[in-house]
């Protein structure tokens, strides 16, 4: 019986992966458990194991494809049928009615997300991945279009605008209705192509997350699909639209919308541009802005930014007609239509020229040519070579949410000198010992970990979220630990660190560490922290301003450990000179939830727990 391959979702904010590596190839055998297949995401690097044992029978999503989480990658097959032959033959009718690049099998029902699994086997509440059923043959049950959830918190939304009518065909990822909550506004894509059969809930109205809001059924949209014929590349583009964007149009491959990744609940008024240099072509650097030349931020779907990028289209210069001014795939179209692909005409020319049955919106600025990244570059190695390389996905994300984590908590950091004298030298003393007795390293980092967890069960409010309305209070300590590699920083979770005793935390901080640096760790261990330790002192740094781990209201810095003169105080009231062993920690938190006061009360409470450590560490 064929298995499923799932995207898996890495972490609470992640919604998209990238599929880096295929370990097996089609035909190949492969063993419950066994690494599949490599992915990329902001937060984490990692190796996803097969679902089920069999044989690799079909890769769905290419090497180098980012796609959403609880996409299906590929498909194993565990009854081994196509492992002598994974490739099919053109000749044999029914392998190609089964295969599903052509057309899914009709005996596969639809299925909605709570039949969708995580690769660990859990239930998940993103938004529905629907199979194209519907899509195989006229006349089926069809497939239900979901209200999806747009958010932990989010349990409602309102239907603003359904983008077809009853009766119009759709294609899977086509933008098919616009809904709004209190936190997105964003454009719902199709779950399957077909023809969309009814609409059980009108514009305008609000519903529950998962609630149906109407059926797409396969008539007239199963021929199509069912027949055979050469790939989608080898087929003349229409309407100017170059053979990467149908491609993607007819696969699906798309991006999460940015708007659906949720946002504060007040919006800056202007937005630094989000750029991308096109590293192909070093002469031409390219500007795909994500506002306009106001600031004014541009909303589109992901179909239509990488239509944009396959056409060398500055989407700031497109007007949108959609909901807020959102840019639709129809007014993207238009465009390339009318000015052809890389040819954006001058400012002056679209206002005297404006496309046929697109009118800007009054509010949208005339778009201005388009300038590389920054402006700065032109002038920069004119006579030194410079080497350009494409970022990482997880350099970009890393770099997408500090920004956005920056932009979220109101950031105040305070810093405390620590005197680690009794620690510095407890430590070297009972070492070889300790080391030999629990078979495990003995850092500094636990020292650091246990005073904290100490402290926050005296200021509880410290190891607190905030979403702008209410103040959630975690009842367990969950420690993310900041793990540099080579190419970017993860940050694993130790959970329930208030229930483990030194030894435990030692053990835990040391596993996450190493299988950090492997690729060995699961999905919910890089989810779930209530407060962030990041360790700069072990590279040399006096300190650090570190920057808060999102949804976290705190983070802890832990700078080198030096011996350093100090002024100290004997039980007579003199004063005299001592070396000690000083260490400086920081915690930036955010001033939104944390006051001041509380923020440099525990920090003394974690400073004095430190300086008398009279623990027995086991």
């Amino acid at each position: 019986m064929p298995t499923d391959v799932i995207m898996p979702q890495m972490g609470e904010s992640i919604f998209e992966g990238t599929l880096t590596k295929w370990l097996k190839k089609p035909g190949e055998k492969v063993t419950r458990d066994e690494p599949l297949f490599e992915i990329s995401t902001d937060k984490v690097d990692a190796e996803i194991p097969a679902p089920a044992s069999g044989v690799l029978k079909e890769v769905k999503v290419k090497e180098g494809t980012t796609v959403q989480v609880n996409t299906v990658v590929g498909v194993i097959d565990g009854d081994g049928a196509g492992s002598s032959s994974p490739a099919p033959k053109a000749a044999a009718p029914a392998e190609t009615k089964a295969a599903p690049s052509a057309a899914p099998t009709q005996a596969k029902p639809a299925t909605t997300e709570k039949a969708t699994p995580q690769a660990d086997g859990t239930p998940t509440k993103q938004q529905p991945q629907a199979t194209d059923t519907a899509a195989s043959g006229g006349g089926g049950a069809g497939t239900d279009v979901i209200m999806p959830q747009m958010g932990e918190s989010i349990f409602e939304g309102t239907l603003t605008k359904w983008l077809k009518n009853v009766g119009d065909k759709v294609t899977r990822d086509e933008p098919l209705f616009e809904i709004s909550t209190d936190k997105v506004d964003a454009e719902i894509p199709a779950p399957a192509s077909g023809v969309l059969r009814e609409i059980k809930v009108q514009a305008g109205t609000t519903v529950q997350v998962n609630s149906v809001v109407g059926v797409i059924g396969g008539a007239g949209a199963g021929a199509p699909a069912a027949k055979p014929g050469p790939a989608p590349a080898a087929k003349p583009p229409a309407g100017g639209i170059s053979p990467g964007v149908q491609r993607a149009m007819d696969a699906g491959e798309t991006e999460i919308p940015t708007q659906m990744r949720g946002r504060p609940e007040v919006e800056p008024a202007a937005k630094p541009a989000e750029r991308k240099a096109v590293a192909e072509q070093p002469q031409q650097v390219t500007q795909f802005s994500a506002q306009s030349a106001s600031g004014e931020r541009i909303r589109s779907s992901p179909l239509v930014r990488r239509i944009a990028k396959d056409n060398n289209i500055d989407l700031s210069q497109v007007p949108g007609t959609g909901l807020g001014s959102r840019i639709t795939r129809d007014d993207i179209l238009g465009f390339v239509d009318k000015y052809g692909k890389g040819g954006a005409p001058a400012p002056s020319a679209r206002a005297a020229q404006p496309s046929a049955g697109i009118q800007a919106p009054p509010a949208r600025p005339a778009a201005q040519p388009m300038q590389p990244a920054f402006q700065g570059l032109a002038t920069l190695g004119t006579d030194i070579p410079d080497e350009v390389v494409p970022a990482t996905v997880m350099r970009k994300k890393i770099a997408h949410h500090m920004i956005e984590s920056r932009r979220t908590s109101a950031h105040v950091h305070c810093m405390f000198e620590v005197d680690l004298t009794r620690i510095v030298n407890y430590r070297a003393k009972i070492r070889k010992e300790w080391e030999a007795r629990n078979s495990a390293k003995l850092t500094y980092m636990p020292f650091f970990a246990r005073a904290m967890v100490k402290a926050l069960q005296q200021w509880p409010i410290v190891n607190s979220s905030f979403d702008g309305e209410t103040i959630h209070y975690h009842k367990n300590i969950n420690i993310g630990i900041a793990v540099a590699l080579e190419n970017g920083l993860i940050v694993p979770v130790v959970k329930h660190a208030e229930e483990r005793s030194f030894v435990g935390l030692q053990r835990a901080i040391a596993d996450v560490g190493e299988r950090a640096r492997t690729k060995k760790l699961k999905p919910e261990e890089v989810q779930g922290s209530t407060i962030t330790i990041t360790n700069p002192g072990q590279f040399g740094a006096v300190f650090g301003l570190p920057i808060i781990n999102q949804p976290n209201a705190a983070i802890m810095g832990v700078g080198g450990i030096n011996k350093t003169p100090l002024v100290l105080t004997d039980p007579d009231g003199n004063d005299y000179m001592s070396i000690r062993s000083v260490v400086h920690l920081t915690l930036g938190y955010d001033h939104r939830v944390i006051d001041g006061a509380i923020a440099d009360q525990f920090m003394a409470t974690v400073k004095k727990i430190l300086e008398t450590w009279n623990e027995d560490i086991g």
